[in-house]
């Protein structure tokens, strides 16, 4: 089975600033919480996936990325030395050794084993362990602008919330990750061992791929320009963009005009710029 998306990971350099533009957008937050190894985030728990909000909080936390080792919180701090944005795609895992073992016969870069926890702290004061498994790979082409691992939640009874799933937009889950390249066939490959999906719809526009309840674009700048109305430059390679499905347009529509939200129609959307999120479009599609 392909894996779906788990989350993305949103690179912001004020956390308190982030969170007031997606609770502007009508995102129902997560409190702050803090990692061991330097960064703090902020969640919009979704119907199966979630955005994360992530910064720095302490540099002396982070450790480099090592000989056959990849330092999340490290490629998010270089991340954004250079810009704000949809740094990292995280797929779902059942088996992180599995993944590992795909990756590395799919011929693309595997390392060490990582995991962590952490106590969070529900809308019901309560708080409760919760615990992760990374797998990260990386393509050398991408190398510091695009960031992917898969993730097992060990706890998610612990996790997920109803009460953090309710939100003034009507938004219910990520519906599609949208990375931007001159050349979206290119990284066929590479998404295809990534994802476990084999199958891919190649139109003008670019490829697609259907991993479940998302998908993943890949597109070129100029398709992107057309749809989002952002020119990325002539080779981004990078995520840019993602979609999120709501209920009702008509209410989300009511919630970014109320907010003073800026965005425009487009294509049957409601495209929020990247200049007001932090780095990347956002698109609500029904």
């Amino acid at each position: 089975m392909p894996r779906d998306i788990d989350h993305l990971v949103l690179a912001v350099r004020d956390l308190d600033a982030a969170r007031d533009s997606y609770s502007r957008m009508g995102f129902t937050l997560t409190p702050v919480a803090r990692h061991p190894f330097g960064t703090k985030n902020s969640l919009v728990q979704l119907h199966g996936s979630f955005l994360e909000l992530l910064a720095v909080d302490d540099p002396a936390l982070i450790a480099e990325a090592g000989e056959g080792s990849f330092s999340f919180a490290a490629f998010n701090r270089d991340y954004l030395a250079g810009r704000e944005g949809l740094s990292m795609l995280v797929l779902k895992s059942a088996d992180p050794a599995a993944d590992r073992a795909a990756f590395a016969a799919g011929g693309i870069p595997v390392y060490e084993p990582f995991g962590f926890e952490r106590i969070a702290r529900g809308p019901d004061g309560i708080d409760r362990k919760v615990a992760f498994a990374l797998t990260f790979t990386s393509d050398a082409r991408v190398h510091g602008s695009a960031g992917f691992f898969t993730c097992q939640n060990r706890f998610p009874e612990n996790f997920w919330r109803a009460e953090f799933q309710r939100h003034g937009n009507d938004a219910t889950r990520i519906a599609s990750a949208v990375f931007v390249s001159r050349d979206p066939a290119d990284f066929h490959i590479f998404f295809t061992v990534f994802t476990g999906q084999h199958d891919m719809t190649a139109t003008s526009l670019g490829v697609t791929f259907d991993i479940g309840e998302s998908d993943l674009d890949l597109m070129s700048p100029p398709a992107f320009r057309a749809f989002f109305g952002e020119d990325q430059g002539a080779d981004p390679r990078r995520f840019t963009a993602y979609r999120v499905a709501v209920r009702n347009l008509a209410t989300t529509r009511a919630m970014l005009a109320g907010n003073a939200v800026p965005f425009t129609e487009q294509s049957g959307a409601l495209v929020v710029p990247s200049s007001f999120a932090h780095g990347v479009a956002v698109a609500f599609v029904a």
